[in-house]
């Protein structure tokens, strides 16, 4: 399928497994050569209507043999056969709170009721956990240290993003594994993009706070959004860049820009491709971010 890309310079890979499913991956993730990661699509799963055709969630009303052969048919793209068991899912509420998931964790949220909630975040070195985060528009983060052999995975929606979750996770890491920040690679996969997030003054205010932010530019549809978090529009409306606040919320927990890379896929912009909260409010699936360290 073709989709629509932000900037001019290619960066996420499509992929398609022989089981007909297809899914996106960073070429600087699977350079470590330590993981299997993927960030999932709407295509190639066996969820039907508006959840069709790979929704992840088993809160939002699908059928549940529909979802489980979804997360089957993604163990089988990382390397799983189709086992259920190595999967552990996040409890998400917007938190910046980040677990250290240990091989007790195996199953929860899929095949396993899960112990712990408002977790948003997930850091492991134990290989054979997938770590799992779900999404329709917010960001998801990966993180992998190849150095120490550690891996992270978290969700960084809006309030996940100004509460710094990219920081905690690289120092969840620090603290648990010894990383050194510098030798993290980082991937920010595909969420909804500047031009296509409105929002109020008062999250802006937020973003403006916490970043320091003295100068707010004119926001100019499909302009040059490098360097900036926050664009001012008429009405009190701004446009809100994640991706950038990400960026430079991992730059100053001492990931070297260089090991870095930002997606180039909007999920508001490709709604047959990818769920997107914006697009399509309650009436729709979760797509989910997968990591595992092998």
């Amino acid at each position: 399928m073709n989709i629509v890309r932000k900037g001019t310079t290619q960066v996420v890979q499509q992929n398609k497994h022989e089981n007909e499913m297809e899914y996106l991956t960073f070429p600087s993730i699977t350079a470590t050569g330590i993981v299997s990661h993927a960030f999932s699509t709407r295509i190639g799963g066996a969820s039907k209507g508006y959840f069709g055709e790979a929704n992840y969630s088993f809160t939002r009303g699908d059928v549940r043999e529909d979802v489980e052969e979804n997360y089957r048919r993604m163990a089988q793209i990382l390397g799983y056969g189709r086992s259920l068991e190595h999967f552990v899912t996040t409890f998400q509420t917007h938190t910046s709170n980040v677990r250290v998931i240990t091989a007790d964790d195996m199953g929860k949220g899929v095949i396993k009721e899960r112990d712990y909630v408002d977790v948003d975040g997930m850091i492991t070195n134990i290989p054979g956990i997938i770590l799992t985060t779900f999404h329709a528009d917010c960001p998801p983060i990966y993180f992998v240290d190849p150095v120490k052999r550690a891996i992270g995975l978290s969700h960084s929606g809006w309030k996940g993003t100004v509460s710094r979750i990219g920081r905690s996770t690289v120092e969840a890491m620090t603290r648990e594994y010894g990383s050194n920040p510098s030798d993290i690679i980082c991937a920010v996969g595909p969420s909804i993009c500047v031009d296509c997030y409105e929002v109020s003054g008062d999250v802006a205010d937020k973003f403006i706070d916490e970043f320091g932010i003295k100068d707010v530019p004119e926001y100019i549809p499909d302009g040059d959004s490098a360097g900036h978090i926050v664009y001012r529009k008429s009405g009190g409306k701004y446009q809100l860049n994640l991706w950038e606040a990400i960026r430079h919320t991992l730059i100053e927990a001492g990931v070297k820009p260089e090991n870095i890379e930002i997606t180039d896929i909007c999920t508001h912009c490709n709604p047959d491709y990818l769920f997107s909260h914006r697009t399509a409010g309650e009436k729709r699936g979760n797509l989910a971010a997968f990591l595992v360290l092998n």
